[in-house]
């Protein structure tokens, strides 16, 4: 049977990028390969010859210095299939897009959550789950991801003033698309159909009880997500989604729910942070002085947009406070890959005296 890559997983998102970042793997006598899912040792990969479970190989796994270098969920890998055993993966091709996080309570480490997806759907609900400070934080780490964002407010049946909370997010995000709707009784869902186009890929990313599992069981038309209601009292939602998984809709569109977070924290997501407060940048850039602290000099353009009601205090504080976690991640990150480079280092030359050592003896001999 002769195998066809490019047309047996262009389905999968399979385009000519891809297959030109693949075509030394293919040199090689490798495969191409998509992760639809990330077990404890293992992926389950979308193939040409359909799905298998498959493993990085010694090297791969000797040659990665971080969590980073691992294959994702969405990631495009090469891959070598033995006569019998699960696939062997060589290589991951480099990420058009990437969605990740710090993980909490590890020293440094990062969490892919998505790869190569073209948009993400932030999902939040009209409920107690509503808030624009959360709102910003996910809107930083979509843009530095490099793909689209859409905003979706979701249980307009539960807003005393859905079109209030509509117009709050419209006012905050400017040309971002934002859509209000219902998942659970099939309200608005149309609008949502010019990003299902077959081969296109989505993530949903919201904190737990915004209804993302309901709004992926909504655009499939079936039950592809268990759902959990959500706590009387606070609203809070249960985790539904326990693993990051790559689903192929009835439309063609393929998408990856997350699991819902409680916490989301930055990771060198300096550029997105000023995207995403694009009117606070250019308010800085027209103060008197360059170093401005923006608190209580003269001149400054920002104090003067607070008091002249142009600038909401709240967002000027959640600014600051991502701009100060995302250089306190960075300023970390830096010191321990110091010490982590330190240590391979060590390593290296411990081995180069062993070596010496063995090379000694067999002359000495």
């Amino acid at each position: 049977m002769t195998l066809d890559p490019f047309s047996d997983l262009a389905p999968w998102g399979y385009n000519a990028y891809f297959q030109a970042l693949f075509a030394e793997y293919a040199e090689q006598g490798f495969f191409p390969g998509r992760v639809l899912a990330e077990y404890t040792h293992c992926y389950r990969l979308q193939t040409p010859l359909g799905e298998v479970l498959g493993e990085v190989t010694g090297k791969y796994r000797h040659l990665a210095s971080s969590r980073e270098d691992f294959p994702a969920v969405g990631d495009w890998v090469a891959y070598s299939q033995e006569s019998d055993g699960p696939a062997r993966i060589h290589a991951t091709l480099p990420r058009l897009s990437c969605f990740r996080r710090q993980v909490s309570g590890t020293k440094g480490d990062v969490q892919i959550l998505a790869a190569n997806v073209d948009t993400l759907f932030l999902v939040m609900g009209l409920n107690q789950d509503f808030n624009l400070r959360r709102l910003e934080r996910y809107l930083s780490l979509a843009w530095d991801s490099r793909s689209k964002a859409v905003i979706i407010l979701n249980k307009q049946d539960l807003s005393p003033d859905p079109e209030a909370q509509l117009q709050a997010v419209r006012d905050l995000v400017g040309d971002t698309p934002v859509y209000r709707l219902s998942a659970l009784y099939h309200e608005g869902l149309q609008a949502l159909e010019a990003y299902l186009q077959p081969g296109q890929t989505l993530a949903v990313l919201g904190s737990s009880g915004a209804g993302k599992s309901t709004l992926i069981n909504a655009l499939s038309g079936q039950t592809l997500m268990d759902t959990g209601g959500v706590r009387k009292g606070d609203e809070k939602g249960h985790h539904t989604t326990t693993h990051r998984e790559l689903l192929r809709l009835p439309q063609g569109a393929l998408l990856i729910d997350t699991p819902g977070m409680r916490e989301l924290q930055l990771w060198d997501a300096g550029l997105g942070i000023e995207h995403t407060f694009g009117e606070l940048v250019e308010l800085a850039q027209q103060c008197r002085f360059r170093d401005c602290k923006h608190e209580a000099e003269k001149g400054c353009a920002i104090q003067a947009a607070l008091e002249a009601g142009e600038l909401e205090p709240g967002r000027l504080t959640n600014f600051r406070k991502l701009q100060r976690e995302d250089a306190h991640h960075r300023r970390k990150f830096d010191a321990l890959a110091q010490i982590e480079e330190k240590r391979r280092w060590k390593q290296i030359h411990k081995s180069m005296r062993q070596r010496y050592r063995s090379q000694s003896l067999e002359f000495s001999d």
